[in-house]
């Protein structure tokens, strides 16, 4: 099970909340303001690092407090990892199984995670940012090379933009660089969406009953190496200061029922879409991994009618992940077993 113990202090409205979580259901339940929705975004937090609500480190220590604190117990790789994260004006401090210093990619690898939130639907009518985002969480799990691979291609993505801003001096080394590197970052993310397609296409379909189609878009020309189109551009991104062309402008083009999705579908159609997405990248995380993910729910009944909650649940359950959500009342949610359930009222967690 991805989290067996978890605690969280002076987070957002919570003082000081504990609980043993179920290794498949959890239930969190309780009026709105009442903390439910914070105490997703802890667990999510220990996982990641940073908010799933792109929230300011100050709004997230609760009211008085210089500081919070958060704590797991989560099972990887048969073995039971601690995590620790802090954050307060010093900075963010993390530790697995007591080594300090460490990045947020180590909360990722010692507990992967992904988040259905009323909010998922930007995956979907949002700028490509969150795509590209999306896509590399994959290949971050499926290919272990990946995230030393993208950093380099980032570090020459800064140089290179950084001999623009001086006139072009150095350029051509840069160049080069930028392109190796570049050419590597596209082939994987290529193969990893390739990889991710059948998982991606059925999800789509059980949710909105229409086919859907995923098309990877480079972030330049098709037809044209890496090479010419930053050639192409060279005068352009002389005058802005800025490469225009290559890996960080890519894109994942969305098609639901032969329409544009994020242009034409409603906000509803929209969540689900974002969804089936998010169930498809933990799919095949899990199959990567060889062990569940925890998923997050965060009121997945909002913008849905029945029929649709229903379809959601119904594919959710069926990856045999740890799932923990949050509605306002118990009753709302239909889980194939009884869950563990909690009530949350003023940042206070009981068990029911």
């Amino acid at each position: 099970m991805p989290i067996q113990l978890f605690r969280a202090e002076n987070f957002r409205c919570l003082e000081s909340v504990e609980f043993e979580a179920d290794r498949q259901f959890n239930l969190i339940y309780g009026a709105n303001a009442s903390g439910k929705t914070s105490l997703l975004e802890a667990l999510a937090y220990l996982g990641r690092g940073k908010s799933f609500r792109s929230a300011p480190t100050a709004s997230l220590i609760r009211h008085g407090e210089g500081s919070f604190t958060l704590f797991g117990k989560a099972e990887n790789g048969g073995r039971l990892r601690s995590i620790g994260v802090g954050n307060s004006s010093e900075g963010l401090e993390i530790r697995v199984d007591g080594e300090a210093g460490l990045g947020s990619a180590a909360l990722a690898e010692a507990l992967p995670l992904q988040v259905i939130d009323p909010e998922v639907h930007s995956l979907v009518s949002g700028g490509p940012e969150g795509r590209r985002r999306y896509l590399d969480w994959i290949a971050f799990h499926v290919e272990h090379e990946f995230l030393g691979l993208w950093r380099q291609f980032r570090r020459a993505l800064k140089q290179r933009n950084a001999a623009l801003r001086d006139g072009g001096r150095g350029l051509a080394a840069w160049d080069t660089e930028f392109v190796s590197l570049g050419e590597k970052v596209d082939r994987v993310r290529r193969s990893i969406l390739d990889l991710c397609t059948s998982s991606l296409e059925e999800q789509g379909e059980a949710l909105l009953g229409a086919p859907v189609g995923f098309e990877y878009r480079s972030g330049w020309t098709e037809g044209k190496s890496l090479a010419e189109a930053i050639a192409d551009a060279r005068e352009r991104d002389l005058t802005q200061g800025a490469t225009g062309a290559g890996p960080h402008r890519a894109d994942i083009r969305l098609v639901y029922d032969d329409r544009q999705a994020r242009r034409l579908v409603s906000r509803g159609q929209q969540k689900l879409l974002a969804s089936s997405m998010i169930l498809g990248a933990t799919e095949v995380v899990q199959s990567a991994l060889e062990r569940p993910l925890m998923l997050l729910l965060d009121d997945p009944a909002a913008e849905l009618d029945q029929d649709s909650l229903s379809r959601l649940l119904l594919q959710v359950f069926a990856l045999g992940s740890q799932v923990i959500a949050t509605a306002l009342e118990p009753n709302v949610l239909e889980f194939p077993e009884s869950p563990a359930t909690f009530h949350v009222e003023h940042g206070r967690l009981t068990r029911v």
